[in-house]
């Protein structure tokens, strides 16, 4: 994993940083590999509240490793140790797993982009709960041009973000599109000058907050993507019953009303 990602946690904030940037952080089968690590161990990791996925060099991802690009018009696949047919995790194969995972993280997963965000690094980004981009940021749906389409979980998120008619022009016609451009379709969360440090002190704040409440809110937000109402009032329903009573829950009430840091415990 450390050839292709820098990993650091403290209090409570992942830093993740995808770790190619002689190759624009471009995705290889190693890079595949360090990112599924990296989730995995984020996943299993109780102390991290909240994660920061950005990358290294002049560009967050631009997309699939040009060398994989072309063995795949020989006949091999994208990754040379995956069937993509096969569902590897739950309800994704192996290239999807790179994005969904981080959907599927219980904590928030902010996306700091700059530079490029191209094919795979687009959805890349999609797969976080916040993106935060620099305002010369350049993006796109590229795969078109590459004679493909989006394979990792791109077209099931960008679905919810923005409009279809926007997400097909996009995705048909494979132009690069900009920062500004990102936020009105509904891609980007803000435009800021250093989106990696925005990121952190949006993560810093969320890691402040009690980590059952966030864990269950984006489990509630999770599944209100795609369920109905009665399933999703219920759930609601359900996730207030639990927090309600327990430690940090009052602790967090305790902590505003004495106007001091609160002090989490950790199942």
């Amino acid at each position: 994993m450390d050839d292709r990602i820098r990993l650091s946690i403290a209090d409570g904030v992942a830093d993740v940083r995808l770790n190619r940037p002689d190759k624009l952080n471009a995705l290889d089968p190693a890079m595949f590999v360090a990112i599924a690590e990296a989730g995995a161990r984020l996943a299993a990791d109780r102390s991290v509240r909240a994660v920061v996925l950005s990358g290294e060099g002049e560009a967050f991802c631009a997309g699939l490793d040009m060398e994989r690009l072309v063995a795949t018009t020989e006949g091999e696949s994208i990754l040379t140790f995956a069937d993509l047919t096969q569902r590897t995790h739950g309800i994704a194969n192996w290239a999807q797993h790179l994005v969904w995972l981080w959907r599927e993280l219980p904590v928030p997963v902010i996306a700091a982009v700059h530079g490029t965000a191209l094919g795979g690094g687009f959805q890349l980004a999609l797969g976080a709960d916040i993106r935060y981009l620099a305002p010369d940021t350049r993006l796109g749906i590229v795969e078109a041009k590459w004679g493909l389409v989006p394979d990792m979980a791109g077209t099931q998120l960008m679905r919810h973000l923005a409009r279809e008619d926007v997400v097909r022009e996009l995705t048909y016609t494979a132009r690069i599109f900009e920062a500004d451009e990102a936020l009105a379709y509904g891609f980007a969360t803000r435009l800021v000058a250093d989106p990696r440090e925005a990121a952190l002190a949006t993560a810093r704040v969320i890691a402040g907050r009690s980590p059952d409440a966030i864990r269950a809110a984006k489990r509630l937000l999770n599944l209100a993507a795609g369920c109905d109402a009665a399933t999703g009032l219920a759930a609601e329903t359900a996730a207030q019953a639990e927090l309600l009573g327990t430690p940090n829950h009052v602790e967090a009430v305790r902590a505003n009303l004495e106007r001091r840091p609160p002090r989490w415990s950790v199942a």
